[in-house]
């Protein structure tokens, strides 16, 4: 962690962590060399929690296992007694008992982003924070790509990369922090002020912990409260943009908004094929600036130019020069199973978009490419398809479904697109994948492009979506093998 000098305040205090796991047990072990008392408490009571439990205790921090009921089988209060402050990891929803003792008993709850924006030294590198439905990771590494072309120390924290309480106390030094956020964590930040922020797009997503497409959107919104020199948005999305209208802002911050279309004063967006600024130029009415062409974008798919665009909108908010967007932009390579190539394969392109876990992300994925033999399925998670499908029906030559919920697609193929044909693998398992790629193989002609957009998590056949890319990856190989 590093030996940062952090105010003594915390001396004593009593504070509960709600679970343990990747930002519940780096924030007990903070705050216990802080000098307070830590209570760590945890729904589980399994063998790998019970491991860290006793490592913790050995540490000095107090363990509660098994409070998924807030304890109340033992008879003892959700909150522990004394707690004079809550910090919770993301994972726990808000109905949780444990939150609402906190809230009778006058008690704050924060979240693992408050904590380390109240840790932060009053030198503190600025945030430039990122949220969205989708393409969160995406943008935020290019950001850091941006920043490091402009000579910048910065990295990539929060959800992805360096953890936000590493950054903030640990011995390096930044100048500026690209920092993603997901709407768990902005519910339980409300101290958070962002010196620019960018919501990417809005569509239903974790609607059984936020409670309502509201609540997800408000959640989403206070990113941008109190920013202090750019609120960027999404002029495709109108709910990006009411948000900022909803936000109470620091003076002289500006509305910002990125388009596909040519940007108007205050945008950023496409003249041709280049990325142009029209926002922080001297004469934004008549002037626009170069960026970047849609070549420097990799992969150019319509979702990742906009992504580009809104990391350059945060990078040009925080001064960065045109060149240094540009060269970001070059250097910037995807995580794997994110729109990747996988092979041409006697013609045909097959590409791994096994991160597209939702319908929102595999629209994004489906409206780059046309015709589209289209892998899908998985675990719905409460969504319907209707919309997805009939947005798409026109570029599908052919469908494979496979997985727990593929019947809801192969309904929603029926209603919208029935002219297409659909091939239903009856199979959850991890066997199912050659199947899919070769039956989508056999429906694909020279010039489609075989696509793995699932619009559905993994976990009914693979451990993660990683495990399902590396499996359509493996099949697709050993196809061009067959074939070669």
């Amino acid at each position: 962690m590093g030996s940062r000098k952090v105010s003594t305040s915390w001396q004593g205090k009593n504070v509960t962590v709600a679970g343990l796991g990747v930002s519940g047990i780096p924030a007990a072990r903070v705050l216990h060399g802080l000098g307070a008392h830590v209570t760590v408490v945890n729904d589980g009571d399994d063998e790998r929690s019970r491991a860290q439990a006793e490592q913790l205790e050995a540490e000095g921090i107090t363990v509660r296992l098994g409070d998924a009921r807030g304890g109340a089988a033992m008879g003892r209060s959700p909150l522990p007694e004394g707690t004079e402050l809550v910090v919770t990891t993301p994972g726990w929803q808000p109905d949780k008992p444990l939150f609402a003792a906190a809230a009778k008993a006058g008690v704050e709850v924060w979240g693992d982003v408050e904590l380390a924006w109240r840790l932060r030294g009053p030198d503190a590198a600025p945030w430039l924070a990122v949220t969205g439905t989708n393409g969160k990771t995406t943008t935020v590494r290019m950001l850091a790509s941006i920043l490091q072309a402009a000579g910048l120390r910065t990295a990539a924290v929060g959800n992805i990369g360096v953890s936000l309480l590493d950054a903030v106390l640990g011995e390096e030094r930044y100048d500026v922090l690209a920092v993603e956020l997901s709407s768990y964590q902005l519910h339980w930040a409300p101290s958070l002020r962002a010196h620019s922020a960018a919501v990417l797009n809005l569509a239903p997503d974790h609607l059984d912990w936020h409670g309502s497409m509201q609540a997800y959107a408000a959640d989403k919104g206070r990113i941008y409260e109190g920013n202090q020199v750019a609120c960027v948005y999404n002029v495709e999305d109108k709910a990006t943009e009411e948000l900022v209208r909803e936000a109470d802002v620091e003076e002289g911050c500006r509305a910002i908004g990125f388009t596909l279309g040519t940007p108007g004063p205050s945008q950023l967006g496409i003249v041709d094929d280049l990325l142009v600024d029209r926002a922080f130029v001297e004469n934004r009415q008549k002037q626009a600036q170069e960026l970047a062409q849609i070549s420097d974008v990799t992969p150019p798919a319509p979702h990742n130019i906009a992504n580009a665009l809104a990391a350059a909108a945060l990078a040009r908010a925080f001064g960065v020069e045109p060149k240094a967007v540009r060269d970001g932009l070059r250097a910037f390579r995807p995580d794997a199973h994110r729109i990747e190539h996988v092979e041409e394969v006697a013609g045909v392109q097959y590409i791994d978009d096994s991160k597209a876990t939702n319908t929102h992300a595999a629209q994004a994925s489906l409206a780059a490419y046309d015709p589209i033999v289209w892998i899908a399925g998985g675990l719905a998670k409460g969504a319907t398809f209707d919309e997805l499908v009939s947005k798409s029906a026109k570029r599908l030559r052919g469908v494979v479904l496979i997985g727990a919920d593929r019947a809801l697609i192969r309904e929603a193929l029926a209603r919208h697109a029935p002219e297409v044909p659909v091939v239903d693998l009856d199979r959850t398992d991890t066997g199912a994948m050659p199947a899919a790629v070769q039956e989508a193989a056999r429906l694909a002609q020279p010039g489609d492009t075989v696509l793995l957009a699932p619009a559905c998590a993994s976990m009914d056949m693979f451990a993660n979506y990683n495990k399902r890319g590396e499996a359509f990856a493996d099949a697709v190989r050993a196809l061009a093998a067959e074939r070669a």
